[in-house]
């Protein structure tokens, strides 16, 4: 068979078993799965393992995989096994979309696309961390999106597997609790409060990822440190022109390039690639993603500014107006385009 109509073949096979699964959503529960996967006797776990894989490539809630998983096997074999399905099936799903569709996609990607996926390609295993400890997307929808990117197999499921254990854990045990409490089983209050912290910890963990996804940091104080001492620090200012020149102000001596300028403007900042380069915004969030396009394009040593403005004006340091020194040593001028 060849390759294009082996593809239409796994496409439309794809497509219909989709399909079927969404129509047949309503009648799939935790008890239902439950029950079908008792009837498999001893090998069990294997088809539960293999219904969990099969589920997540056709869009099954892995909600309801992950608690009957918990209610089967309970806590630490369920974590396993639900784990194992979840990184198997992500991973089938992953290597059917980039069979499928990532050179169509690759060809016909359009500048800011290809953008977008240049930079989750760079990140690599940290952006897929990122992903499976904060649900910005669905999970199954986001398996196949990501085989669409260059994103090495190997650390895909590797990240997978770790990042995806914090979740995994605290869903089994759910399913566990569950059903203890309908077999009136003992201590279900200590059940429940250790349900409620492991949901606490799953629910924390963005705010984590977040700060951790911030890569190398400064404070307000040492960057003022540096600029005080005369350090080649360059500091780039991503807000717009407008809040550049607002009431917030600006480190006096920054560069004044807008974040949805930066790509197109990264020439302009080639000789600082080897140099410090302390990125500030309001506070952190354009910062953060001002940092990973700048160490996408190869600059080594980007800091984000923690706090950003805010933090720098609470600090009571002198800010610049309209690109002017204001008594601070910075080595940097603001960039018209």
């Amino acid at each position: 068979m060849r390759p294009k109509a082996l593809r239409f073949l796994i496409a439309a096979v794809l497509v219909a078993g989709i399909a079927a699964m969404v129509l047949q959503r309503e009648r799939i529960d935790a008890a239902a799965v439950a029950a079908w996967v008792q009837g498999a006797g001893a090998a069990a776990p294997l088809a539960f393992v293999a219904l969990y894989a099969l589920g997540t490539v056709l869009f099954l809630p892995g909600s309801v995989l992950t608690l009957a998983g918990g209610a089967l096997f309970g806590p630490v074999w369920g974590t396993l096994y639900n784990l194992t399905g979840a990184t198997l099936g992500a991973t089938l799903a992953f290597l059917a979309s980039r069979y499928l569709a990532s050179d169509w996609v690759a060809r016909r990607a359009g500048p800011r696309l290809r953008r977008l996926m240049d930079g989750v390609e760079a990140e690599g295993w940290r952006f897929v961390a990122f992903v499976r400890l904060v649900p910005l997307f669905p999970f199954n929808l986001l398996n196949y999106a990501l085989g669409l990117t260059r994103i090495r197999l190997v650390h895909y499921v590797l990240a997978s597997w770790v990042f995806m254990l914090p979740g995994a854990m605290a869903y089994t045990w759910l399913g566990y609790a569950g059903r203890e409490a309908m077999a009136g089983g003992e201590g279900l209050v200590q059940k429940a409060l250790v349900g409620l912290a492991l949901l606490a910890a799953v629910a924390f963990l963005p705010r984590l990822a977040a700060r951790w996804r911030l890569g190398p940091t400064l404070t307000v104080g040492e960057l003022k440190a540096m600029l005080d001492a005369g350090r080649q620090v360059l500091v780039l200012d991503v807000r717009g022109r407008d809040e550049f020149e607002g009431e917030l102000g600006h480190v006096p001596g920054a560069r004044n390039v807008p974040l949805d300028e930066l790509p197109r403007r990264l020439d302009e900042l080639a000789e600082r690639s080897g140099g410090p380069i302390a990125v500030v915004c309001r506070t952190d969030r354009r910062s953060a993603k001002a940092a990973r396009v700048l160490a996408a394009a190869g600059f080594g040593d980007v800091r984000v500014v923690r706090g950003g403005m805010e933090a720098w004006r609470r600090a009571g340091y002198g800010t610049g107006a309209g690109g002017r020194e204001a008594g601070v040593g910075a080595r940097a001028e603001e960039v018209s385009p």
